[in-house]
């Protein structure tokens, strides 16, 4: 399309025809009689930024848009257009869109566009920002038309980009360029707001009681196994026990009172344990203490005995010393 409209320019621009050349000779004459005043008519200037599209005898010239810097319009025969190539943001206004689960929500976007031709802005376009602001909110209510809610809050990147490439090549014969566009916002209603905010609080507070859960169940395993090791040592637990009394009463002023010494409960809790033990394991542990005590008898007749025989050794000096009296 470009290079076709190019060609027609080209084509059209050097056959202006007998009166066409008629004019532009009396333009020129003009300019010459009024020497230098005309200076001030037919002499412009355009910025870096612009260019200008001379139309002569309503045809455009040769070579295209002119500028930056200065150009001359022959006067009454040339008129020019300005042409703005820097990049501007057009504001697409908020759109009511459908979309595919049937959900009625309001979306607004921005896209940013630079022309690239200022020839084919002019001329195969009326006005080229306000029609590609149009094309811009048509194309974006077709799109978000085919998505559904969940995609629309979620993949607003891979959507712009979708927009993007429908509008460039849209707007590719207008000389206009789509440099980016974006989502601003999505407006949902105040219902469906408030049903997303619920169905979102009851995820949170399931996942918060799974959460808490698995907290409650990796305590008790590392209770377990603390109190495991701490069965090997009474000491540890009486520790225990007297670091949870420091942790309560340093919250709070208290006095804290022991109605029995921790070596009694100690005693008890064993007892107690004893008590609960099956009649084979009872006999078992009274077998034990028979064992011991006759252990114990055992060592004080031994006790006994070597004290009757040190007795009997002071007996028998007594008498030798009674037969050596009688002797003599």
């Amino acid at each position: 399309m470009k290079q076709e409209f190019q060609r027609n320019i080209n084509s059209e621009d050097n056959d202006l025809g007998f009166c066409g050349s008629c004019c532009v000779a009396l333009s020129t004459i003009l300019i010459i009689f009024t020497f230098p005043f005309s200076l001030c008519f037919i002499v412009k200037i355009v910025q870096e930024y612009e260019r200008v599209v001379i139309f002569r005898l309503g045809r455009v010239i040769s070579g295209g848009a002119r500028g930056p810097g200065l150009f001359i319009v022959f006067p009454c025969i040339d008129e020019y257009v300005k042409i703005d190539l820097r990049m501007v943001s057009v504001n697409i206004p908020p759109q009511e869109i459908l979309t595919k689960d049937s959900l009625t929500v309001s979306v607004d976007a921005v896209i940013f566009t630079r022309i690239f031709d200022p020839v084919m802005a002019t001329c195969n376009v009326a006005n080229a920002r306000y029609s590609t602001s149009l094309l811009a909110a048509t194309t974006l209510r077709n799109v978000l038309g085919t998505k559904n809610m969940a995609e629309l809050l979620s993949d607003r990147d891979t959507i712009a980009d979708q927009m993007q490439e429908i509008l460039d090549e849209s707007t590719d014969p207008w000389g206009v360029q789509i440099e980016r566009v974006e989502i601003k916002d999505v407006k949902l209603p105040i219902q469906l707001q408030r049903a997303m905010a619920a169905e979102a609080e009851a995820s949170r507070e399931a996942l918060a009681k799974v959460i808490a859960a698995e907290g409650e169940q990796r305590a008790s395993v590392a209770l377990k196994d603390a109190a495991e090791i701490m069965m090997q040592s009474p000491t540890a637990m009486q520790l225990r026990y007297m670091q949870t009394l420091g942790t309560v009463a340093a919250e709070r002023e208290s006095t804290i009172i022991f109605p029995l010494p921790m070596e009694t409960m100690f005693s008890l809790d064993k007892v107690v344990h004893q008590r609960k033990l099956t009649p084979i394991q009872t006999q078992a542990f009274a077998n034990t203490d028979v064992v011991s005590y006759s252990t114990e008898g055992v060592s004080a007749n031994i006790e006994i005995a070597s004290d009757n025989a040190d007795v009997l050794s002071d007996n028998l000096e007594v008498v030798s010393i009674h037969t050596e009296v009688t002797t003599l």
